[in-house]
């Protein structure tokens, strides 16, 4: 049986709170022993290959999550994705072969060398394959079991990583390979677990030419008019960050590496329901429930913008601080950065949400064109930001590239907003207006924390604890807050009243 989905939510969530302690030592350790430059080069190498991973999906793993929702029991369309996924891969792998042996190596990665390019492709293809075997575990409503397992993994890979950190060995190689060791556990444990749950990986191998034809024809229904949105989407990932390695150079591509982490941490509470939420969106569309879709809709996308903003307005008062805590003095040129892009996971949350929407109903094209348009407009952004003076720009940095990337994912996501919102039946406005008023509120509560905190005798020039008990008043107001206007959260009064019921139940 499959578990229900505020219980898949719910170890999704554990996952991720699991997740966020440990992320909070791991970005202590990482960017200190690493230092900027080679925490800038992993950062620009992984990201290039991301992009051409996303690039050569296209959408097609979406695809794979949907039609195995709704067919969990088809088990000739897992290997056609894994002769899929094995074909990408040899390209990727010919690509780097052809790469490397031509002149122009160098203008793809500036300043990098031949061996830690090789390992970041290697790291793009495995984090591939874990997501594909997620979102497996997901469409055949597993996540509990699977998520039992990453949390194991997070937990192991914690020691080890302070080990090397302590040894001083965390060098840029060493840290690939500690990648590799945790993505492999990972690898073979979704696999056991989804043959111990009875769905086996090895039926079926052997697939005849008209089913071939068949699922190419039904993959590729779905996701070619992702095909244009995948490339430009490469082409825009990889050109912002190649700008920036070109005209400011590693040390800056480390302090935006640094305030991207910080960002996904923010995030990592709400993603934990955009996979889930694509399966329950399918699953609904295929039966053509849009009853269930609208419920769904109206319950979770404001409530998990709501604790998006929560942690991001945080952060982005207290950027300084955080930059101290995770990265250390060497990174203090990225606090402007990190204030900024603090507010990416806000929009990032209804960006995934609504993104789940157009992919589980199918309209992709309407997607790929909204993204698009975007992505192109960004492009001239990204030069303007980030060139220096002498070539007409700003010379802003990894503060211009912040700055873009959350100015264009605001429009964005709003535009795609709009068009789910008129599909559904709901109103745009109501939305908007409690995006405004849930990060007016929680940025004042914030701020003016910080400024009372920031003023207790003996407290101000200690940042550790004037961070936590600003952290904790903070956290107490917007309770408070919560309890007497629900709205500004996304909830309604007999949420929170269900909410203070179970607490106080608890309690005694």
């Amino acid at each position: 049986m499959e578990d229900s989905l505020k219980k898949r939510y719910f170890f999704k969530l554990s996952t991720n709170l699991v997740g966020f302690a440990i992320s909070l030592v791991t970005q202590a350790i990482i960017p200190r022993g690493l230092g900027p430059k080679a925490y800038g080069d992993f950062n620009f190498l992984t990201n290039f290959f991301m992009q051409v991973v996303a690039f050569l999906d296209m959408g097609t793993s979406l695809c794979f999550y949907t039609k195995l929702a709704q067919r969990p029991r088809e088990a000739t369309l897992i290997s056609f994705y894994f002769y899929f996924f094995i074909l990408i891969s040899l390209n990727i792998g010919i690509f780097l072969l052809v790469a490397q042996t031509s002149e122009k190596s160098n203008l793809l990665w500036p300043n990098q060398t031949l061996f830690y390019i090789s390992c970041a492709a290697v790291w793009g293809i495995l984090t591939w394959f874990i997501d594909i075997l997620g979102k497996m575990a997901d469409a055949y409503g597993i996540t509990v079991s699977t998520e039992m397992v990453r949390m194991t993994q997070k937990v192991i890979g914690l020691p080890v990583l302070i080990m090397l950190f302590f040894l001083g060995k965390l060098s840029l190689t060493n840290f690939f390979f500690y990648h590799y060791g945790i993505m492999f556990f990972l690898i073979v444990a979704f696999i056991w677990v989804m043959n111990n749950k009875g769905y086996s990986l090895t039926q079926h191998w052997r697939l005849p030419a008209v089913q071939v034809k068949a699922y190419v024809k039904e993959f590729f229904t779905y996701s070619h008019p992702l095909f244009s949105f995948a490339l430009i989407a490469m082409v825009a990932g990889i050109f912002d960050r190649w700008l920036l390695q070109i005209f400011c150079g590693s040390v800056e591509q480390g302090f935006f590496g640094l305030s991207m982490q910080i960002g996904a941490l923010c995030f990592l509470f709400t993603s934990a329901m955009a996979p889930l939420l694509t399966r329950e969106f399918a699953i609904a569309h295929d039966k053509g429930d849009l009853n269930h879709m609208v419920h769904l809709f109206q319950r979770y996308l404001p409530l998990l913008y709501s604790i998006a903003a929560y942690f991001s307005c945080f952060i982005a008062v207290q950027a300084k601080k955080v930059v101290f805590l995770m990265g250390g003095r060497n990174f203090a040129g990225a606090v402007a950065a990190v204030a900024i892009l603090a507010f990416y996971p806000i929009h990032q949350t209804y960006g995934q949400l609504t993104g789940a929407f157009f992919y589980a109903t199918g309209k992709t094209a309407l997607y790929r064109n909204v993204g698009i348009i975007f992505l192109i407009l960004g492009l001239p952004m990204t030069y303007f930001l980030i060139a220096p003076g002498a070539k007409m720009g700003l010379d802003a940095g990894a503060m211009g590239l912040s700055i873009k990337m959350v100015l264009i994912q605001v429009v964005a996501v709003n535009v795609l907003l709009y068009f789910s919102t008129r599909y559904l039946g709901l109103s745009f406005w109501r939305y908007l207006r409690h995006q405004l008023g849930c990060v007016a509120s929680l940025l004042i509560t914030a701020w003016l924390v910080m400024v009372g905190v920031d003023h207790i005798p003996g407290v101000q020039d200690n940042v550790v604890p004037s961070f936590l008990i600003a952290g904790l008043i903070y956290s107490v107001l917007v309770l408070a807050l919560c309890y007497v206007q629900p709205m500004i959260f996304g909830m309604k009064r007999e949420d929170v009243n269900s909410l203070l019921q179970l607490a106080l139940a608890r309690l005694r």
